[in-house]
């Protein structure tokens, strides 16, 4: 999933370089909603995956 956030920043990036300013906001976006699942997702595992298994 960070894999995806990253390719849409450079989407991003690089529609806004040549000018589609519609393009690159949706893209970035897209970028921002990925990383914070994906932030989210990775606090999660961090907490389930300490517990102690009995």
């Amino acid at each position: 999933m960070l894999y995806y956030a990253i390719v849409f920043l450079i989407i991003a990036l690089i529609a806004g370089f040549f000018g589609f300013f519609g393009i690159a906001g949706l893209a970035a976006s897209i970028a921002k909603i990925l990383f914070v699942v994906f932030i989210i997702l990775f606090v999660i595992s961090l907490v389930f995956g300490r517990r102690r298994r009995l």
